[in-house]
C-alpha cells in the first residue's frame, strides 16, 4: 500500500501519555489498529526508549512500515532533532560568512553542541508531528515518552518560539550589516538574490508554531491520559491533567489500564484482594477527574502480538 503521506490533508491527532510503565505503548497501538479498520492511520512513537516495534512484532525506524492493513507505525529518530537545530545553527554561520565574519568549522561545532535549539528528542518528536499531521492519513495516534518527556514536548512550541525568535533576530540584524558593507563596495547589485535563499530559522518557526496551534485545537487533537489503579499512577494523572489545562490541551479522557475485575469469579484471597483495591480506586479516579473513563481489563499473559492488541482496542 502505498504511504499516504505522499499527499497533505489534515489528519485528526490523538496523543497518549501518562506515568512511565503504565502501558501508554499498548493502548496507543491498540487504539491505532482499531482506528485502521474503517481508516488509514499512522502510530508514532515519540517516546527515546522505543517499545512500539516490540508491540507489533516488527522492526521499526524513522520511516513508516506498514504493520497492518491501513495501519502504518514509525519510531521517531532522535537524530531528526539534531539535524533540525543543525541546519538552524548552518544558516546563521552563513549568514555571518557572508557579513564577512570568520567562523570555522570548529566554531560551528562549538556552536551547534551548545544547544541553540533546546530539546533534541523532543524537537524530533515536533518535526514528525509537523511531517505527518499534514498527510493523508486519517488518524495519527501518538505514543508519548513518560510524563516528564511529554510535559517537555508540549512546552516546547513556546519555548522555542522564543529561542528562534531570539535567533532569528540577530540572523536578520548580520544580513542587514553585511548587505550594508557589501553595498559600499558593489552598490544596488549587493542585493541582487539575496531573498532566494532558504531560511532555515524562519521555516523551523512556522513548523513548531504550527504544531503548537495544532495541540490546542480541540477539533482536531485529543489527548488520553493513561493510567493504572495505583495511587501513584493516580496522582501522576492528575498533576499531567492540571499541566495540560494550563496549556489549552483537551484531555479527551482517562484510560484505566490493566484493571483486575475477576471475570472468572475466583474464591481465592488473592483475586478478591485485587479485585476489591481495583474497584475502590476506580471509585476513586470517578470521584477525583471530571473526564470521561475508559476502564481496559488486565490481559492474561503478555500484551504483545495483534490478538492482544484487539482486545485492548475493543475498550477504547
Amino acid at each position: 500500500m502505498t504511504d499516504p503521506a505522499a499527499t497533505a490533508t489534515a489528519s485528526d491527532v490523538v496523543l497518549y501519555g501518562g506515568k512511565g510503565g503504565v502501558g501508554k505503548t499498548t493502548c496507543a497501538a491498540a487504539h491505532a489498529l482499531a482506528l485502521a479498520r474503517a481508516d488509514s492511520t499512522l502510530v508514532v512513537s515519540t517516546d527515546p526508549a522505543h517499545s512500539l516495534g516490540d508491540v507489533f512484532e516488527r522492526d521499526l525506524g524513522g520511516d513508516p512500515v506498514e504493520v497492518s492493513p491501513g495501519l502504518f507505525a514509525v519510531e521517531v529518530d532522535p537524530e531528526t532533532g539534531q539535524e533540525a537545530y543543525r541546519r538552524v545553527v548552518e544558516a546563521l554561520a552563513g549568514e555571518f560568512r557572508d557579513a564577512g565574519l570568520r567562523l570555522s568549522d570548529e566554531d560551528l561545532e562549538r556552536l551547534f553542541e551548545a544547544g541553540l535549539v533546546p530539546g533534541g528528542d523532543e524537537v524530533a518528536a515536533l518535526e514528525y508531528v509537523a511531517r505527518y499531521a499534514q498527510s493523508d492519513y486519517d488518524h495519527v495516534v501518538l505514543d508519548t515518552a513518560p510524563t516528564g518527556h511529554t510535559l517537555r514536548l508540549l512546552d516546547l512550541p513556546d519555548v522555542l518560539a522564543e529561542t528562534l525568535g531570539v535567533a532569528g533576530d540577530v540572523q536578520r540584524r548580520v544580513r542587514r550589516a553585511g548587505r550594508a558593507a557589501k553595498s559600499m563596495v558593489m552598490g544596488p547589485a549587493a542585493y541582487w538574490g539575496s531573498g532566494g535563499t532558504s531560511d532555515e530559522v524562519a521555516s523551523l518557526q512556522e513548523r513548531v508554531a504550527d504544531v503548537g496551534t495544532l495541540l490546542r485545537d480541540p477539533s482536531r487533537t485529543r489527548f488520553r491520559v493513561v493510567l493504572t489503579p495505583e495511587r501513584m499512577a493516580i496522582a501522576e494523572a492528575e498533576r499531567l491533567i492540571a499541566r495540560l489545562s494550563e496549556a489549552d490541551i483537551a484531555v479527551d479522557s482517562l484510560v484505566v489500564n490493566r484493571v483486575f475485575e475477576n471475570p472468572d469469579g475466583c474464591s481465592c484471597a488473592r483475586c478478591r484482594r485485587d479485585a476489591e483495591r481495583h474497584a475502590a480506586r476506580l471509585d476513586e479516579i470517578d470521584d477525583r477527574f471530571d473526564h470521561p473513563v475508559r476502564r481496559v481489563p488486565e490481559l492474561d499473559g503478555e500484551s504483545q502480538g495483534f490478538d492482544a492488541l484487539e482486545r485492548v482496542g475493543d475498550s477504547l
